[in-house]
């Protein structure tokens, strides 16, 4: 039989069909696993147990790609025709400045995504993985043919495994199955021509443990595992995000622009009779210059920078373009424990049925919660914290883990020479598998008879904001030493252990903060209608609608969408329901957020605009989830929407400047060229008007902002973007044509009127980004330090580059002063009437 690590050649036999025993032997390996360089080596040779269909920060990758747009690959091919045919310094001179603007986006974007880089490090998934023949955590991607890792409920399963040993092992595979309920695994062999969904001894990469524990040979990692092959076939995308499509429509709009504009004035210019490769050259100039070509590289650093900012805010952004959607997030989801609450549930009392404190009681959950295995929780550590008892005649023989759908926890001991079945769980559950109703003193009790008064008794404890489970027994044979879900019937009701989790000190205020930033917080919680309401009024959000998981059940999608928006909590909610009321608010119209740690929020985390979880949450929930807190706090999720947003105005900033700028030049440049015997400027001059402008605003992530461009919830808006361009660009193209009447009046030569109007165009341009900024007037509004000092800086190297010893080689030559005093004077009243044109603009065109 062939077989070769990391599963590069298939073995005959599939490996569920064969006993473990083989599989050891062929990987070199043991029930103990690797040893740490046994397993460092075949890393190095196999590489790292990862997807590998792109490498996103490949530094050639990114080069290349600043010069992937078609209008720059058509500049530089004409620029090589243009080197043999025409003039060779030009074509140097416009290649070099095609390259710098390459050069300096490539700059940028290497140092974003090196930064995020060691963002992502903070919040990788680990796995528990014998080395040596010791459990130690160590990174997913690390993990190697032949390892032993082990599993528990939460994790997500590293690669492909075979099942060495379970307890109860439930594994969610509907990723690659598409069954919704999870799959019990179990060693021992499968038929070879077994589906995928009935190899109950293999585990897939990319699924997650609902229930149980158990311990597995890795047998094929990366690409070479199941779900590695299906998606290399697939070739799956992640979904756009409102980011995404704000910036491909964004790209539409000036691909229309452009593709126009330059059409018209190459037909033109030809028409006119002016040299052809210099009326093309001069087209693809005007088109490079309308294109904010460094759009991609400053939406990168904008998107890296708002990472680190949220960083230092305990925030750890796992995917960049999430940043925009935390920003324009207005309705935010999230269960009250933990986040809303302390998160440090304390037991207030375990009762019998009548109410009265009972040891028993509280021995019976003591045992129960000091064996389980499958999935700590905080309801069992703080049973476990509330008293403790004397083991020493107890042992554990099986359990049933704790499931979403039973809603149980079952634990079969040997107990001072008993063999009990002591289950836990949801009240209501609970009472479903029991009989009887063992009061205190022994006396047993039909359950109908006094199921009602145990019913009032939850209603009282819950109005008091207890979370209340229940507790059951059933004497089993003294032979018996496993148990089954059938098992759970004909149980005997004990009584009541209840909980308590006081609400966050500065919660209330923090529920402000974020309704003054225009977000709506929404509880979705499976606590009872009863403790959730009661708890929302602690947290100042009373007066709340309420909708609950049975009301939930019988409405439709269309009926939830049209109600969803006006409920403010959900209580008794299934985990499949919080996912239909995540798609509701959506289509309702909501940028929606969910905050969830669990295995039951995987699917909420999936659904949603943004998801939200925390480092201490489950592996599964982590990975599904775009952002992560360092700490579960409403507090800190606050400081990431206001670094979100940021961020996103930011964004919006240079797309202002940008594009404004530019399409003023450009149609005054397109006018120009029509009525001039000469080209207004040469295509080296106009690329250089566009490296030189757009210089300084790659320092915009640091840009002070405004409160008020962060109170409020902001989305792309493509016609408002269109109208800031055109009113804008068309104030510029006032100026120029002033300009240009000023040159024409003067009878300036035509190397001079070139320079003349290259420094009103660069220098009026870096001094409007000041102007538009802001919506506030210009003096009123305090740029970033950087901003000003790289605007300052390039005005007073384009001032100075007519005097350079450059200038002849770029078209140039001094100015008169007198001149030069002129051209000061139209740019001080073009900034003027821009801030004019600004009042009115937010006035009268803001949609």
């Amino acid at each position: 039989m062939n077989f070769k690590l990391n599963g590069q050649t298939k073995p005959e036999t599939p490996f569920w069909a064969l006993p473990a025993a083989d599989h050891l032997k062929k990987l070199d390996s043991s029930e103990q696993g690797l040893t740490a360089t046994a397993a460092g080596e075949r890393l190095r040779h196999y590489g790292p147990n990862r997807l590998n269909h792109k490498q996103p920060n490949s530094a050639w990758r990114l080069l290349l790609a600043q010069f992937k747009s078609s209008i720059v690959l058509l500049l530089l091919f004409a620029t090589g025709v243009s080197f043999y045919l025409h003039d060779r310094v030009d074509a140097a001179i416009i290649l070099t400045i095609v390259l710098i603007s390459g050069l300096l986006g490539f700059w940028q974007e290497k140092g974003a995504a090196d930064a995020v880089v060691k963002l992502l490090a903070m919040v990788q998934i680990n796995s528990a993985v014998l080395r040596d023949g010791k459990v130690c955590d160590i990174p997913a991607q690390d993990i190697v043919i032949g390892d032993v890792v082990d599993l528990k409920a939460g994790d997500i399963v590293p690669a492909d495994c075979l099942l060495l040993a379970s307890a109860n092992l439930f594994v969610d595979e509907a990723a690659l199955t598409g069954e919704s309920y999870p799959a019990e695994k179990i060693p021992g062999l499968v038929a070879a021509d077994a589906p995928l969904s009935s190899r109950s001894n293999a585990l897939w990469m990319g699924s997650h443990v609902q229930s149980g524990s158990g311990r597995a040979l890795v047998v094929a990692t990366g690409e070479n595992s199941e779900f590695g092959k299906l998606s290399s076939r697939l070739k799956l995308k992640a979904p756009e995000t409102e980011f995404e499509r704000g910036v491909r429509r964004f790209g539409y709009l000036l691909m229309e622009v452009t593709l126009i504009l330059v059409m018209i004035i190459f037909a033109v210019n030809v028409y006119l009779h002016k040299p052809v490769m210099d009326s093309f050259l001069f087209a693809l100039a005007l088109a490079v210059g309308l294109t904010p070509q460094l759009l991609p590289a400053i939406v990168s650093v904008n998107l890296a920078h708002g990472a680190k900012r949220m960083a230092e805010h305990q925030v750890i952004v796992k995917q960049l373009a999430s940043i925009e959607n935390l920003g324009s997030m207005n309705v935010l989801c999230s269960d009250k424990t933990g986040t809303l609450t302390q998160g440090s549930v304390q037991v207030h009392a375990a009762t019998d049925a009548l109410g009265a404190a009972n040891d028993r009681v509280a021995r019976y959950a003591y045992l129960n919660a000091v064996f389980e295995t499958g999935f700590n929780n905080p309801i069992d550590a703080a049973l476990r914290r509330f008293k403790t008892f004397d083991l020493s005649a107890s042992r554990k023989l099986d359990e049933i883990p704790y499931d979403f759908y039973r809603k149980r926890l079952s634990m079969l001991v040997a107990d001072a020479g008993q063999h009990l079945l002591i289950s836990k769980g949801a009240l209501h559950n609970i009472l479903d598998v029991c009989s009887h109703i063992e009061h205190g003193d022994g006396e047993l009790v039909e359950l109908e008879q006094a199921k009602p008064a145990i019913l009032e008794r939850y209603k009282s404890y819950s109005e008091q904001g207890l979370r209340t489970l229940g507790l059951a027994y059933k004497p089993l044979a003294s032979g018996q030493n496993g148990v089954s879900g059938g098992d759970e019937s004909d149980m005997r009701f004990l009584g009541f252990l209840t909980f308590f989790d006081p609400p966050k000190a500065d919660c209330i205020a923090t529920i402000q903060q974020l309704k003054d930033l225009g977000v709506t917080l929404k509880i979705i919680t499976g606590d009872n209608r009863l403790v959730a309401e009661t708890v929302s009024q602690q947290l100042g959000l009373g007066g709340s609608k309420i909708l609950t998981g049975p009301e939930i059940a019988r409405i439709s999608d269309q009926a939830l969408t049209q109600q969803a928006g006006g409920i403010d909590l959900f209580a008794e909610v299934e985990p499949n329901q919080k996912e239909r009321i995540i798609m509701a608010l959506k289509k309702a119209g909501f940028v929606v957020g969910y905050m969830g740690d669990g295995i039951n929020d995987v699917s909420a985390l999936h659904a949603a605009d943004v998801g939200i979880s925390v480092d201490s949450a489950a592996d599964v929930a982590k990975d599904a989830a775009q952002i992560v807190l360092l700490e579960k706090s409403l507090q800190v999720l606050v400081g990431g929407v206001r670094a979100g947003r940021v961020t996103f105005a930011n964004t919006l900033k240079y797309v202002f400047m940008a594009t404004s700028a530019n399409f003023g030049n450009m149609f005054s440049m397109a006018g120009a060229s029509l009525f001039l015997p000469f080209l207004p400027l040469l295509p080296k001059q106009i690329l250089l008007t566009n490296l030189l402008t757009d210089f300084p605003e790659m320092t915009i992530a640091s840009d002070n902002l405004d409160p008020e461009m962060i109170e409020q919830p902001r989305r792309w808006d493509i016609r408002f973007i269109r109208n800031f361009m055109v009113t804008f660009g068309l104030v510029s193209s006032l100026f120029d044509y002033l300009t240009f009447g000023l040159l024409l009046w003067l009878g300036v030569p035509e190397q001079q009127f070139r320079t003349a109007w290259f420094l009103e165009s660069v220098i009026s341009a870096a001094l409007i980004v000041f102007v538009v900024r802001s919506r506030k007037p210009f003096f009123r509004s305090k740029p970033g330090k950087y901003l000003l000092w790289a605007t300052m800086a390039m005005v007073a190297a384009t001032a100075a580059l007519p005097y350079s010893p450059a200038a002849d080689l770029i078209g140039f030559e001094p100015l008169p002063a007198e001149l030069l005093g002129c051209l000061g004077a139209i740019v001080m009243l073009y900034i003027f009437s821009a801030e004019l044109a600004k009042r009115w603009f937010y006035r009268f065109l803001q949609p």
